[in-house]
């Protein structure tokens, strides 16, 4: 229980600076009802041994008073904050805010009234006390609220800046790596290379060859800063992609698609099912004797692209580096997430699609 208030409240303010901020206040107020009732004789000092005493007693039960004020002050405005906020209900807030602190300060000064007349019976009666001290306790507590509802709308809108600034450098280093996996060398050698023996035997389908490569960029370029594209967008650029590979490849890839019409408006991320394509491609063997097969298909918001495991004996170990991007770039934008799986000798890859106009993750 104690666990869950204190992540509960670091979410509001840090527990170690909200701590430092109540040593604060007890030796500030303290210092001001003694320094006040010293001046209206209520409480006349005797020496500055008994105003150090007074200190440190007035410290030590005001310190546990503050934590007994505070920590329920943080959570009625945490609860406050999503019940009643602000910008939408203020009335209703203030007048549901305001007796709460004024009983909780009244309730608290109380307990630490009669625990200090216990230690040291006061001189003053004891009803008078216990009414002073609640106004006080209930006038200092209006302020403490006001300050932890600045301070805790101060905190949360720092590190939703601190998030978005890192969520930003995240997004930007994803695409950078996206980009650069779109345009990489050895890509870009063997488009050429198909390219080149194309122009010689055939210069029609080279011709086609260099309408599709140029769909490809065009696409990459168009979407590279867009957190979502549609399916029937990202299926047309595949189109273009295994177009690609099945000049260098010939009849030994192929790939077949069964989607139902009413998907392809769905979203997700650009080029997601590229590098699912280019993982399936890199990894396994595609020749005459063992011909790939990629099957695109479907189920419950979930694109399914699927191929028989062969993997290739000599490649070197997949650092995985194209997948995890994938895995961020949809943790960017929904709490689905990507699932990579091996099923009866197939590997599977479950992509999320998104309802853009039903989906609130896409505007995160």
């Amino acid at each position: 229980m104690a666990g869950k208030i204190i992540r509960q409240l670091n979410g509001l303010i840090p527990v170690a600076r909200l701590m430092r901020f109540l040593v604060g206040i007890s030796v500030t107020v303290q210092l001001i009802v003694i320094i006040y009732n010293n001046l209206s004789g209520f409480y006349p000092l005797e020496s500055f041994t008994h105003f150090l005493l007074r200190l440190l007693r007035g410290v030590l039960l005001t310190m546990p008073a503050a934590v007994m004020i505070a920590v329920p002050d943080l959570l009625v405005i945490d609860w406050l904050n999503r019940l009643f906020p602000w910008n939408r209900k203020a009335l209703e807030r203030v007048l549901i805010q305001f007796p709460v602190s004024v009983t909780l300060a009244a309730a608290v000064s109380v307990v630490i009234t009669l625990t200090a007349n216990t230690i040291m019976a006061y001189s003053e009666p004891l009803n008078l006390v216990l009414l002073y001290n609640a106004l006080i306790y209930s006038v200092v507590n209006i302020i403490l609220v006001g300050i932890f509802e600045a301070w805790v709308s101060y905190y949360r809108s720092a590190e939703a800046a601190r998030k978005a600034e890192i969520l930003e450098r995240e997004l930007t280093q994803i695409r950078f790596e996206t980009l650069r996996s779109q345009i990489n060398p050895h890509f870009m050698f063997n488009s050429l290379n198909v390219l080149s023996g194309l122009i010689e035997r055939d210069v029609t389908k080279a011709q086609q060859f260099i309408d599709e490569f140029s769909q490809i960029y065009r696409y990459v370029l168009e979407t590279i800063e867009q957190p979502v594209t549609t399916l029937g967008r990202e299926l047309e650029f595949v189109r273009s992609y295994l177009f690609l590979q099945q000049m260098r490849y010939g009849e030994d890839l192929s790939w077949s698609v069964n989607l139902p019409a009413g998907v392809l408006e769905l979203a997700l991320p650009p080029l997601s099912v590229q590098a699912v394509l280019e993982n399936a491609i890199k990894h396994n063997i595609v020749n005459h004797s063992k011909p790939l097969h990629i099957d695109i298909g479907g189920e419950e918001m979930m694109l399914l692209v699927s191929n028989r495991l062969q993997p290739k004996m000599s490649t070197s170990g997949s650092t995985g580096v194209g997948l995890q991007n994938l895995t961020k770039r949809y943790s960017l934008i929904s709490d689905r997430l990507p699932q990579f799986t091996i099923e009866n000798d197939h590997y599977i890859a479950r992509l999320p699609l998104i309802n853009p106009e039903t989906d609130e993750d896409t505007d995160n």
